[in-house]
């Protein structure tokens, strides 16, 4: 005799099922799916294990019991793991906003809603008692409407795999016809830098010039779209490369564990980086360039080892990220005092002087007002012209060098990896600790830049003690000054830095 289980033991199968699954997700991907491969692999296991909780209950409240039980696993057991997008919800400010959609949100689309649409289809042939062929067939000809949203739904799933699956591709190098360089290269490679797997991109016309490595802001900011498409012209006398640090776009799934994501191990990244670079190319030293955090990690690079750098060019120069922070908090309320803007003044004494408390928050909420802040000026028309034909979309995510996962990716470093990285740079002061560098100096000076940068960077030049030391002043440029003026820079590398220092 076979004794069925009733429906009070299937339940706790499904149940526990559903928790063992969030389990093992969190435990390996604690921030959820953040590649390809692991997104297909929670979207295909959280079907299975919806599936097979709607069979055993062939009841609709498993579409309510299975994602509850899976999220309520992942949210316990994830608990230690900080950053925004897995921190608790901040519903009241944008940037926790913005956070909520790029951690749960899309945890949701790849992992709850295929346990929710594998619940439906489970209950709905185990309910009808035929099997998923014939339920497809009466579900078109009888129009109902809830088969056919499923069908629809599971479809839709399915072209998202797809899209997942594409990967990610950094146009060939071409010459004027149109035909690929035979000396070139451009790629997207994986290298491991202090323990953890991530990306560069190396583009140039030929592997036999000397090497600019490009170090992008935020901290957690990637730019490998801008640095093809703004950097283009330099790939023409040097091998550029882009890199995806450690916690940012295609390289934010090495984020953890956060206890090692360092300062100083952001500078011996750097290092290692930089020494791989110099094998690979057979290159003595390298040049290095560095965009606002960029620029704090890269003067950090070449302190600890001038001996691998031909020279140093900072763009967005920082000097000291709290004194910085704290100037430009002073030019907000004073901002707010002459608009009468009571509410933001109301704002930003409720954050208090920097260092903020309420970090990130309040560093989001600042930065949305530093277009208020800016001296009016018009970029030059080649930048306008090429960023607007290249398409890049915000922060550039619809360039080709990502894939759809690293596309969400992009944002999520920058909101994990700032606020991780952000604090531990408040103790920094240039003036103080870096009075001088054993390499050619080139500063990039925006005229239009925040006051808060701009005097600091001045200031700190104007002291530093360098073998030889440059500074290029652009009036309609202001905190990005290698991209705005990406055509008078590529000039500049090939007239004045590279005679000079190669």
């Amino acid at each position: 005799m076979i004794i069925r289980p009733n429906l009070l033991h299937r339940g706790e199968i499904a149940t526990a099922a559903a928790l063992l699954l969030g389990l093992l997700v969190a435990y390996t991907m604690p921030r959820g799916p953040t590649t390809a491969s692991q997104s297909i692999i929670v979207m295909v296991t959280s079907f299975a294990v919806g599936y097979g909780a709607g069979w055993m209950l062939r009841s609709p409240w498993a579409m309510v019991l299975a994602p509850l039980a899976y999220m309520l696993a992942i949210e316990i057991w994830r608990f230690p793991i900080i950053g925004p997008t897995v921190d608790g919800l901040r519903l009241n400010e944008a940037f926790g906003i913005l956070a909520l959609i790029l951690g749960r949100g899309f945890h949701g689309v790849v992992g709850v809603l295929p346990v929710i649409l594998g619940v439906y289809w489970g209950w709905a042939i185990a309910r009808s008692g035929v099997g998923h062929k014939i339920l497809l067939m009466q579900a078109i000809r009888s129009g109902d409407k809830c088969l056919i949203g499923a069908i629809g739904a599971t479809l839709g799933l399915s072209i998202l795999a797809v899209l997942i699956l594409l990967p990610a591709t950094t146009p060939t190098m071409l010459d004027t016809n149109g035909q690929p360089l035979p000396d070139g290269i451009a790629s997207l490679e994986k290298v491991r830098l202090g323990g953890h797997e991530q990306w560069i991109m190396l583009r140039g016309h030929s592997t036999d010039k000397p090497v600019l490595l490009y170090l992008s802001g935020g901290p957690g900011q990637s730019d490998l779209p801008f640095v093809r498409v703004l950097l283009d012209d330099l790939t023409r006398n040097f091998v550029v490369v882009g890199w995806d640090q450690r916690g940012t776009g295609k390289s934010y799934s090495a984020l953890d564990p956060t206890e090692t994501l360092t300062l100083d191990q952001a500078v011996s990244d750097t290092l290692e980086l930089t020494n791989y670079l110099r094998q690979r190319f057979d290159e003595k030293k390298i040049y290095l360039l560095g965009e606002s955090w960029g620029s704090t990690l890269g003067v950090l690079a070449v302190q600890r080892q001038p001996e691998l750098y031909y020279a140093w060019i900072g763009s967005g120069q920082m000097v000291s990220q709290r004194e910085t922070d704290r100037r430009i908090y002073q030019d907000v309320l004073t901002l707010a005092e002459k608009t009468n803007d009571t509410a933001l003044a109301q704002k930003m004494q409720a954050y208090g002087e920097p260092p903020y408390k309420d970090m990130p928050y309040a560093n989001a909420f600042v930065m949305g007002q530093y277009d208020r802040l800016s001296k009016p000026y018009t970029p030059p028309q080649s930048y306008i012209k090429r960023g607007t034909e290249a398409n890049l979309g915000p922060w550039g995510i619809w360039g080709s060098e990502y894939s759809l996962v690293e596309k969400v990716n992009v944002l999520r470093g920058l909101v994990d990896m700032f606020s991780i990285m952000y604090p531990q740079l408040q103790a920094l002061d240039f003036r103080q600790t870096v009075k001088k560098l054993e390499v050619p100096v080139y500063l990039l000076d925006g005229a239009a830049e925040l006051s808060g940068r701009r005097d600091l960077a001045l200031e700190w030049f104007e002291t530093l003690q360098a073998p030889r030391k440059r500074q290029f002043t652009f009036e309609n440029a202001g905190h990005s000054v290698v991209f705005e003026q990406f055509e008078a820079f590529s000039q500049i590398m090939r007239d004045t830095i590279l005679p000079e220092t190669y």
